[in-house]
């Protein structure tokens, strides 16, 4: 487990997940990683979570809604996360390393939700991965936003489309459950900054590539 994050939660959400809820996501999450998405059945959560198929349906309509709400509840805090950065106090150049730091901290914390839900993420239903695909754009947007705040104001450089500039970063981030390792020497938040000060040098006006 990746050592600034919790057992049965993702870091920095509270513990208002109702106990049924969170033991169906704590036990696909397990049985997903295990044995595929594909290979496991909604018989085999229940079980494993300790309720019967009605409580389970009670809260999630299929298995679709279990996976997509193992990586939205990652997707939802980082969004909040990123809300509270883009409008907080300080220059732009400032809210956009905290931002691009948190959403590589917030993403090792929760690796293996991410993994899960990347590997699987082809077997979704047609209209269930278009929902994904529009909250993770809504993400994107913010961020691209402080990219182009900085170019605006000139802090940053305006020769590349802060839509490359953002792409680039979070596929990097979004590579990250392929190499990141919880034991090797880096912590989540160590790499964050990395990340954030490569983003940042990358937009430097004074050292354009070219």
């Amino acid at each position: 487990m990746p050592r600034n994050a919790t057992r049965n939660g993702i870091i920095g959400a509270g513990n208002d997940i109702e106990p049924v809820r969170r033991r169906l996501i704590a036990e696909a999450t397990r049985l997903f990683a295990k044995q595929g998405f594909e290979s496991t059945s909604v018989q085999e959560i229940v079980t494993a979570a300790g309720v019967t198929k009605g409580a389970m349906y009670h809260y999630f309509n299929s298995k679709d809604d279990l996976l997509k709400e193992i990586y939205g509840r990652v997707l939802r805090l980082q969004t909040e996360r990123l809300a509270r950065f883009a409008d907080g106090p300080g220059s732009v150049r400032e809210r956009l390393h905290a931002a691009a730091a948190d959403v590589v901290a917030t993403s090792v914390a929760n690796l293996d939700d991410t993994k899960i839900f990347f590997r699987s993420m082809h077997l979704l239903a047609p209209d269930t991965q278009l929902a994904v695909r529009a909250e993770r754009r809504r993400y994107h947007e913010r961020f691209r936003d402080l990219v182009a705040e900085g170019q605006h104001t000139g802090m940053f450089r305006d020769d590349v489309p802060a839509d490359i500039a953002v792409d680039f970063f979070l596929g990097s981030v979004h590579h990250l459950g392929t190499w990141y390792r919880a034991d090797g020497r880096l912590s989540g938040h160590e790499l964050g900054r990395h990340y954030a000060d490569l983003l940042i040098a990358s937009l430097d006006p004074r050292d354009p590539v070219g």
